[in-house]
């Protein structure tokens, strides 16, 4: 049932009669033929019984099926139909079915299933039971014959092709069935299965069969598409075809007489027919049926009923009231006189409303009657009244004026809605805090506002309202919350003290007043009367129930009283309670004096401070540069104390402090004091000045120094002593750098160096050892080694022309500009240098020096070097074209060369002998005479600049330009090709001088290496 397939094993014969009536024959052993005649006997006997065959399950309609196809058997003939109209119906065809049966242990795959008679609607199948084996045929000895097995059989129906999803039509034990409710021109597949006991077989292979074409299916019953009042359109649908396609339709009317006979009003093929000459608001029944080739079917045609439109119909009576409530009414009318039972006619009923919502509920209503004609005049306008509602709660519900701490008072509004009566009486409930669990009447009559008292302070109440009428109770307005004020608090108890009063601070608790007045205590504030005064102050405010006085004197008497507060103000001060407080500390000191006995020494005194009930046991005495970082530097009994050590012209601060039984009093003002002023201390660093220039002095025979300034003890310093030892010491101002002269190179020095001011002269430093530099060297000879008309090549001293970076000899070249100064031009250890981008027949003036660690030597005197006139450029290969026996050799031209003019020298070989001058002079041609016609010639160019005082300078000659020899052509060519001849005689260039000179150079790179490979590979390796 769920589509799933068992496999059974067994072996099944299958038969089947194709649509067309011919047989499909398969091999069969004599032993299944037997057993087939003999089930064909007893389903003959069982047919004519009319048990067919145990009966068919009806397969649903509603199965989708293929698309139909036409019947390919002949369309049975049909009998009349009624009315005269319709068809012959499908004759009744049916073929034999055969079946095999052979039995068996297990149920094996079912036998071919045969289709029987097949008709439009249904189908008979027959199919022969499974078979068994010869060997399980006979019983063995002593055994008796083994009953047959009991076989149930299940049909499976496919509407998707044979290898779609099959569904179960039929289960029974019979060997055939009758399937009904198929589609007509439809294509089915069908299998069958055996079952028995829990195994299942495998299902047979499938039979296809087409059912046979019919009438098509009944139509739905025409609709009305439009109409008049003598004229209706009819409209409908095609239905199912069932394989033949439709026709005709055939409509059918009742004339309007209201009878069951029907006449043809329509036939053709079209789906929508136009009746005219109908009477007004009459009705008319209709049915309709379509034809094929296979006939009408008229089995239960629907009939449907139309009618023609009516005129306007006439207004109705005014409507009734039957029944009215409070938010309904319930109204009735009649039909329009003179309107005919057959019109449909509909009613609108149309109400306004009168008054405002408050007022009485009065409406008015009138109906009018419509069909399809149109609508009809309104009826008389009918006036309802609604009963009265319940009034709703009231409004505005408020406390007028300010709460009082006992008592308030209410006030409402009337309800916008009395439901239609006046309000008779108003109520008001009142609950005590805000859970609303009990509520209280406190009031009930017909004003619109009372008073609520008897009421406890700073409490919490809600008070509500609602009223009552002839319609009913209304709903209870939302509770309203309402807060009495709270009076102050009453008095409270005196306060007492907890633990031992101190010598400036006692701690005081009390406990909160009685009575809270309605709200709970927020502060509490405590005053306190010092000694001798009458008037109090405020000494704590605040929320706890304990405090701690401070700022108090040791040994005196106060006085203090309470009072708390809520949010309606302080209440009564309580009773005074008085307290004395324990001995304290001492008193500050008065700040010390101070005496400096040198610069280095001073002695602080000081005076006994009030002891407080209590003498001082010892003072402690601190001092300090700074007033934030003193340190203690005395403890005891005395009243002075000499500090030394001090340094001189410095600013000190001291303060000092009584102690005594009682505690630590507190320091006295901090007090300044300043040393005298001293002479100034020892330098304490001394070095050489590397930052001064050398142009200042020379640090052969000079020594730079620089010291830092020492502390000048409170006096300017006005100068130094420089103490050279074997020399007189030097005075100088008041630097801290200074250039001693006059030394020997090379030599070390022990220098001191002492600070005077006007109070004498300080320390010396400690010796410091410094030595002079030997004598910086003398500038090396200048000299040009080699020139051009843009370049000068320099070379000086001794030495590769590549020094290292790291020598300590190094030179400095420097060239004169068009200004008359001298700048650099290279600066280094090397000895050669090139000077490059100079202009042609110029002086250049130059000058060396030479530096080392010593220093810069003197620079040497100014050489000076001209350059040579540059040579005329370098020519391209010149142009040679024969001219029967001469030939013209041309060259471009150089423009003149700083006023000088320029000639060309042109030089010609003939074969293998020297080159030789055959022109020169300032033009750009020449054209040579009396050429050989067997020789080969060679040409090159240069140009040559002539100088007005000097001699002329020739320039690089041009690429060498061949000349070849014509060609002889052979007798048998003809005179036309003597043209191409001529042009195949030009001059072909061969390589120039540098080209050459290139190809030999790049073959001696490649040999080079080619032999350190070999080197490196050979002999390395």
């Amino acid at each position: 049932d769920d589509g799933q397939f068992q496999c059974i094993t067994g072996t099944f014969l299958l038969y089947t009669h194709p649509p067309h009536g011919r047989a499909a024959f398969a091999h069969r052993d004599e032993r299944a033929s037997k057993t087939y005649e003999r089930l064909q006997k007893k389903l003959k006997e069982r047919q004519g019984t009319g048990g067919g065959g145990g009966g068919g399950m009806a397969l649903s309609k509603d199965s989708p099926p293929p698309s139909p196809q036409k019947s390919r058997g002949t369309p049975p003939s049909g009998g009349d139909l009624q009315n005269g109209l319709g068809g012959k119906g499908a004759e009744e065809q049916a073929q034999p079915s055969t079946a095999v049966t052979a039995l068996g242990k297990s149920p094996e795959r079912g036998k071919e299933t045969e289709s029987g008679d097949i008709q439009a609607r249904g189908v008979s199948l027959s199919w022969v039971a499974p078979s068994r084996t010869e060997g399980d045929d006979e019983p063995k000895e002593g055994e008796e014959d083994p009953a047959e097995p009991s076989f149930t059989y299940e049909v499976s129906v496919s509407y998707s092709g044979k290898d779609g999803k099959y569904k179960s039509a039929y289960s029974d034990v019979e060997l055939s069935a009758t399937l009904q409710d198929l589609r007509p021109a439809t294509d089915y597949h069908v299998r069958v299965q055996a079952m028995c006991n829990c195994l299942q077989g495998i299902p047979s292979e499938p039979v296809s069969f087409t059912t046979l074409s019919c009438e098509p299916d009944k139509p739905s019953p025409p609709r009305k598409a439009s109409g008049t009042k003598s004229s209706l359109v009819l409209q409908w649908k095609a239905p199912c075809d069932n394989g033949s396609k439709i026709q005709n339709y055939i409509l059918q009317w009742d004339e309007g007489k209201g009878t069951d006979t029907f006449e043809q009003c329509y036939y053709g093929p079209q789906k929508q027919y136009r009746l005219t000459k109908l009477s007004t608001a009459s009705r008319y029944s209709f049915r309709l049926a379509a034809k094929n080739d296979m006939g009408v079917r008229y089995v239960s045609i629907e009939v449907v009923h139309i009618m023609t439109s009516c005129s306007v119909p006439a207004p109705p009576l005014s409507p009734e009231l039957i029944q009215s409530g409070v938010t309904w009414l319930c109204v009735r009318w009649y039909r329009p006189a003179g309107s005919p039972k057959e019109d449909e006619i509909s009613y609108v009923l149309e109400m306004e409303e009168e008054g405002s919502v408050s007022e009485r509920r009065t409406h008015t209503a009138f109906v009018v009657a419509y069909n399809a004609e149109g609508k009809s005049n309104p009826s008389g306008v009918s006036e309802f009244t609604t009963a009265p509602d319940r009034p709703g709660c009231p409004c505005r519900l408020a406390v007028k004026g300010k709460p009082h701490p006992t008592s308030f008072r209410l006030t409402w509004d009337p309800p916008k809605d009395n439901g239609g009566s006046d309000v008779t009486k108003y109520v008001a409930e009142l609950s005590e805090g805000f859970s609303g669990c009990s509520w209280n009447q406190v009031y009930s009559g017909s004003a619109v506002e009372c008073v609520c008292d008897g009421l406890s302070p700073g409490c919490s109440y809600q008070a509500r309202v609602h009223c009552i009428s002839a319609g009913g109770e209304s709903p209870l307005t939302e509770p309203l919350q309402v807060q009495t004020p709270p009076v102050p608090p009453g008095p409270c108890q005196p306060p007492r003290v907890i633990g031992k009063p101190k010598a400036r601070e006692v701690q005081l608790r009390w406990a909160p007043p009685l009575v809270d007045g309605g709200s709970a205590v927020s502060s509490y504030s405590v005053e306190m009367f010092a000694p001798q005064m009458e008037e109090g102050r405020e000494v704590y405010q605040g929320s706890e129930v304990d405090c701690t006085v401070g700022s108090l004197l040791p040994g005196r008497t106060y006085g203090f009283r309470l009072r708390a507060a809520n949010k309606a103000g302080y209440g009564p001060f309580s009773e005074r309670s008085e307290v004395t407080t324990g001995p304290g500390a001492p008193e500050a000191c008065r700040p010390p004096h101070v005496t400096c006995k040198s610069p280095t020494c001073a002695v602080i005194s000081w005076e006994t401070p009030s002891c407080n009930g209590a003498a001082v046991s010892e003072y402690r005495l601190e001092w300090g540069a700074a007033e934030g970082s003193m340190q203690m530097c005395y403890t005891g009994a005395a009243l002075s104390h000499e500090m030394r050590g001090l340094l001189p012209a410095t600013n000190y601060f001291c303060r000092v402090q009584a102690v005594n039984v009682a505690g630590v009093g507190p320091f006295s003002d901090a007090v300044l004091c300043q040393t005298p002023c001293s002479v100034p201390a020892p330098v304490s660093n001394v070095h050489e000045d590397e930052q001064a220039r050398p142009l200042l002095y020379s640090p052969s025979t000079c020594l730079g120094l620089r010291w830092e300034a020492p502390c000048d003890h409170g006096s300017e310093i006005t100068s130094y002593l420089i103490d050279l030892g074997e020399r007189q010491p030097i005075l100088t101002g008041p630097v801290t750098k200074y250039i001693i002269q006059n030394l020997q190179p090379d030599t070390t020095y022990r220098i001191r160096i002492q600070a005077l001011n006007i109070l004498g002269a300080g320390p010396c430093s400690h010796t410091f050892k410094l030595k002079t530099k030997p004598l910086p060297p003398l500038p090396p000879r200048l000299e040009c080694t080699a020139s051009s008309h843009q370049t000068l090549r320099f070379k000086w001293g001794e030495g590769p022309a590549k020094a290292q970076p790291t020598d300590s000899l190094q030179y400095h070249l420097q060239m004169e500009d068009k200004s008359g100064r001298f700048i650099s031009l290279y600066k280094g250890p090397c000895h050669t240098h090139k000077v490059q981008r100079l202009n042609e027949s110029t002086s250049y003036a130059f000058r060396i020096q030479a530096f080392n660690e010593a220093g810069e030597g003197p620079f040497s005197t100014v050489y000076t070097f001209t350059t040579p006139r540059s040579p005329p450029a370098p020519l391209k290969a010149p142009r040679v074209e024969r001219v029967d026996e001469s030939c013209e050799v041309s060259w471009e031209t150089l423009p003149p060369m700083k006023g000088d003019p320029v000639i060309y020298c042109l030089q010609s070989m003939q074969g293998n002998s020297e080159f030789k001058q055959i022109y020169k002079g300032s033009a750009t041609s020449y054209q040579l005479p009396n050429l050989s016609s067997s020789t080969e010639y060679r040409f090159r160019v240069c140009a040559i600049r002539q100088c007005q005082d000097a001699p002329e300078i020739i320039g690089p000659y041009s690429s060498t330009v061949i000349l070849l020899p014509p060609r002889v052509d052979s007798p048998g060519v003809s005179g036309t090709t003597g043209s191409k001849a001529a042009e195949a005689q030009k001059p072909k260039r061969s390589m120039t001088d540098e080209q050459f000179s290139f190809l030999i150079i790049a073959l001696l790179a490649v040999t080079s290496i080619l032999i350190a490979v070999a080197i490196q590979y050979f002999v390395i390796e």
